[in-house]
């Protein structure tokens, strides 16, 4: 009965408080809003209803955390250099593709996170139909060497957690 009104109550409770947390003064007007926001988005959401994902592999998401942490640090020092310029030789960057075999969204997504917050590095299109993803580094030597390190540090993985 509940689930008719609310598909999502944590959703709703969540929205609820949120708007009255971020209008400052409350008024009966905020709290008009709060409660007409709190049961027409989780219907909204209802309706978008993704698929579920749980996480299959526990120990790859372990290794998966600690792998982006080191590398997000490493990343962070190596830009550091460049952008200070204690590196002496010529800085080059630029685009390159990276063949996919990772097709799960949600495991893309998470890999479009990791490579976004990772200093020097940006995922810039992804071609869902040929899986090849389009990626700017900002000190590109090899490129085999960074297919080499995404598909076997990342995305490897990653298919272990989302199959």
């Amino acid at each position: 009965m509940i689930r008719a009104v609310l598909p999502h109550p944590i959703l709703a409770a969540g929205l609820f408080a949120a708007w009255l947390m971020l209008s400052g003064p409350v008024s009966p007007g905020d709290v008009a809003m709060a409660v007409v926001a709190a049961l027409t988005i989780p219907h909204v959401m209802r309706l978008l209803e993704p698929d579920r994902s749980g996480v299959r592999a526990p120990g790859a998401l372990l290794r998966l955390v600690g792998y982006v942490a080191v590398d997000v640090l490493r990343s962070n020092y190596a830009v550091a250099t460049i952008i200070l310029g204690r590196r002496r030789r010529e800085r080059v960057s630029g685009f390159m593709h990276v063949p996919l075999d990772l097709r799960n969204r949600y495991g893309l997504a998470v890999l479009a996170i990791i490579l976004t917050s990772t200093p020097g590095t940006l995922w810039v299109q992804y071609d869902r139909p040929t899986g090849r993803l389009l990626l700017h580094v900002l000190d590109l030597i090899e490129e085999q060497e960074w297919i080499d390190l995404i598909k076997g540090r990342y995305e490897r993985l990653l298919l272990e957690i989302f199959p």
